[in-house]
């Protein structure tokens, strides 16, 4: 800040500083011992006639009216009345809030301060330089934007180090098509929980409705069924909605397998039975029951007490998960006398 003065012939300048006002009938403080202000003051002047003063780094609070004041040997205190207004502004980005998947948008640097013809701008996305070009033009055009184009923007003046606050661009667009998972995957048994989940990407957030058959059966991201039956078996999909548009998943099917137990028992003297016990009448008992289990490798082992009538038992060894177990007894009974 340039300035000059002027003081009565007969005096000595003893002191000259810069302070700020309002001076309201109390000594004023010299900035130049203010915290805020020693480090970034200059006074460039002298004890003469000039008394210009720099200040760096100025930042919005520095706004305010600011005035020179001496004093002379005989204890004479003088102030610039008028005083010096030093207004700071800040660069401002100016961007629609909201913008749409397509358009065409126009993002504006602006300062109230009066800048050369020769000032350059640099835009940021997200703290990034988004080119090394320097553009003469306050403005940066986004021609059809696109979601990737969503962030915080924010500009600065070539030479300058200060950067504006950033504005966030907000890019809506219309859900993609929506993806679902099974969780557990694998055979699906009666009584097992399980969960189906919708993943879709959309801004704003998308509804999402689960269907099967034709008819809604849930809402939300996640649809659960809990102790799931037969009933439960069918094609499922998502549908994803927002104000921009929707899309439907493909469509998922689940086979709930039933868990039944049974016996049977035949009686007889020839055929299978005949040919296991190898001609001798008796009674073949098996026992099947189907299971969730699969895959499991059987061994036959041979029990060689005499005491024992039974010939061979089924031993059962590793499990896996969905196949059906079989356990087989075969046992032989004398015939009853006649």
């Amino acid at each position: 800040m340039r300035c000059t003065y002027t003081y009565p012939t007969g005096h000595q300048i003893m002191k000259v500083f810069w302070t700020k006002g309002p001076i309201k009938g109390v000594e004023p403080p010299d900035l130049s011992n203010d915290t805020e202000y020693s480090q970034r003051l200059q006074y460039l002047g002298d004890k003469q006639q000039n008394c210009t003063v720099r200040l760096s780094h100025v930042t919005l609070k520095d706004s305010h009216m600011y005035y020179f004041r001496f004093i002379t040997d005989n204890a004479m205190k003088w102030t610039g009345a008028a005083g010096v207004t030093l207004t700071v502004t800040d660069l401002q980005v100016e961007s629609p809030e909201r913008v749409t998947e397509g358009d065409s948008v126009n993002l504006r640097c602006k300062s109230s301060c009066a800048l050369t013809d020769r000032a350059t701008f640099i835009w940021y996305r997200n703290s990034q330089p988004l080119t090394e070009r320097r553009d003469r033009n306050n403005e940066l055009l986004l021609q059809s934007v696109r979601r990737e184009d969503s962030g915080r923007y924010s500009c600065a003046v070539d030479g300058h180090t200060h950067i504006s606050p950033a504005v966030q661009l907000n890019v809506m667009y219309p859900p993609v098509k929506p993806v679902i998972s099974i969780s557990p995957s694998g055979v699906i048994v009666e009584g097992d929980s399980v969960t189906l989940n919708c993943i879709s990407d959309s801004n704003p957030p998308a509804e999402i409705s689960w269907i099967k058959g034709g008819m809604i059966v849930g809402s939300g991201r996640i649809y659960s069924i809990s102790k799931i039956s037969s009933d439960d078996s069918g094609e499922y999909k998502c549908k994803s909605i927002n104000e921009h548009g929707e899309k439907n998943s493909d469509t998922v099917t689940l086979n709930v397998t039933s868990v039944r137990c049974f016996s049977s028992v035949t009686v007889g003297v020839v055929g299978v039975v005949g040919v296991l016990l190898g001609g001798a009448s008796g009674a073949f008992v098996m026992y099947i029951c189907l299971t969730k289990r699969m895959n499991r490798r059987s061994a036959m082992k041979e029990i060689s007490d005499p005491n024992e009538d039974t010939y061979t038992a089924l031993e059962l060894k590793s499990t896996t998960s969905d196949l059906y177990d079989t356990l087989t007894t075969v046992d032989r009974r004398p015939p009853e006398d006649s």
